[in-house]
């Protein structure tokens, strides 16, 4: 017989998953995909039954942790025992609460069987776990998913508080002020998901940006429907009424109605028009045998290019040849928007591969769609965005994600919000240092 023992903690065990699983998603979400989720599955699923055990122990014992009720019983919590449970995917272990100076011991109905191992079938884990993490799309979803899973039947509260802490708390980011927020760089993008049980994808608008401290700071996660100019407009608005600076450079896509509404919110901030969606639309003018060459031809043009000037000129002469070999669409589309796609040669040389496209934030997205694969359909708006605000919010929290700005790069940015230098006379002078 195994010796029984219990394990003190000033904290509880689902707050230390709950770390592990930040630390996580914040070290690197992209380095190695499938290594990654097969972790979070792990964790994700230590996370909902640890926390699922822990709810039914303060029911069980009439108090939450660090509660005081006098009128209740005498039974005192005295640390946790680990229990080993099989599932599909592996085998996890969890801590059960123990407790002393009571009448009975504490059973969890989760494990009422303690002479072996239960297994827990694999695809609506799978599906637990995406759900778990996000802390659950809706209070039926997540109890019904802990059924399928094998758990038992999980108390309303324990479904009621999973599914709503989220939802909470992407509700105070929505509210929080902004006066303090002054971005460098505001980037742009949307993402359509299945955010209702039934009908077409919607469009879901985030925003982030680059402060003037190089820190990274999610400041918008919204309903777009359609992407369309009034999706823009309100969401720009919202950002002002919320005391949001006007950024110094807006980086998006192409879309008429993006641009419209930046253009009526920023005036007077510069806008980069994403050069990898550019080169998407050149691309797909061409025929395949000459996308490879000029692919090549677009981005030494913008790698080796020291000023704005001299940017322009070289897509000139990408446009020229375009034209010359016949491929009139191709060259009209790459001379549509000509002066956005090199507004990033303003800016300090260290950061201009970076701030000329969407990249980060489509690669974020990436996250989401993944994610939301395995759930498939949303059942509702703030289910939706939550779930995008979390994985958004974890991505561009973590501090090395951020941007170093030198001495040098500062007296840049200064002379471009407080100078008006002209462009050519800025990339000049930073070229040359």
């Amino acid at each position: 017989m195994k010796e029984a023992y219990a394990v003190k903690r000033t904290v509880p065990p689902s707050a230390e998953i709950q770390k592990s699983i930040d630390r996580l998603l914040a070290g690197g979400l992209v380095e190695d995909p499938p290594k990654m989720l097969s972790e979070l599955a792990r964790l994700g699923a230590r996370l909902i039954i640890q926390q699922a055990v822990e709810d039914e122990f303060d029911q069980w014992l009439g108090r939450a942790r660090y509660e005081r009720r006098p009128e209740v019983g005498t039974g005192k919590r005295n640390g946790f025992r680990p229990r080993s449970v099989q599932t599909g995917e592996g085998e996890l272990v969890v801590e059960i609460p123990q407790v002393r100076e009571a009448a009975e011991p504490f059973v969890s109905k989760l494990f009422y069987r303690w002479h072996h191992k239960r297994l827990l079938r694999t695809d609506p884990l799978r599906a637990l776990i995406v759900g778990a993490f996000v802390r659950g799309l809706s209070t039926r979803d997540v109890e019904s998913l802990c059924e399928e899973a094998g758990l038992g039947r999980t108390s309303k509260s324990t479904v009621a508080r999973v599914c709503s802490e989220l939802h909470e708390r992407f509700e105070a980011f929505s509210r929080r002020s902004l006066y303090d927020v002054k971005l460098v760089v505001l980037f742009l993008d949307a993402i359509y998901l299945a955010v209702r049980p039934s009908g077409p994808k919607e469009g879901v608008v985030c925003a982030w940006g680059i402060n003037e401290d190089g820190e990274r700071v999610l400041v918008s996660v919204r309903l777009g429907m359609r992407e369309s100019r009034d999706d823009w407009l309100e969401l720009g608005r919202d950002l002002t009424r919320r005391g949001m600076p006007a950024p110094r450079l807006i980086v998006a896509d192409g879309a008429p109605g993006l641009i419209s509404a930046a253009d009526e919110l920023w005036p007077r901030a510069e806008r980069q028009h994403c050069v990898v969606h550019r080169l998407r639309n050149l691309l797909a003018k061409l025929p395949k045998s000459e996308q490879q060459r000029v692919r090549a031809a677009y981005w030494q043009a913008l790698n080796e290019a020291t000023s704005i000037k001299d940017g322009k000129l070289r897509l000139q002469v990408l446009i020229s040849d375009l034209e010359r070999q016949g491929y009139q669409s191709a060259a009209r589309c790459l001379t549509d928007d000509l002066d956005a796609l090199v507004v990033h040669l303003r800016y300090p040389l260290r950061h201009r591969h970076r701030w000329r496209s969407t990249n980060l934030l489509e690669r974020s997205l990436g996250e989401v769609r993944r994610r939301t694969k395995v759930i498939g359909r949303f059942p509702g708006e703030t289910s939706c965005l939550s779930m995008v605000w979390a994985v958004l919010d974890l991505f561009f929290s973590h501090a090395s994600n951020g941007a170093t700005f030198t001495d040098l790069d500062r007296q840049h940015l200064y002379r471009i919000k407080y100078q008006a230098a002209e462009p050519i006379a800025i990339d000049e002078e930073v070229t040359a240092a």
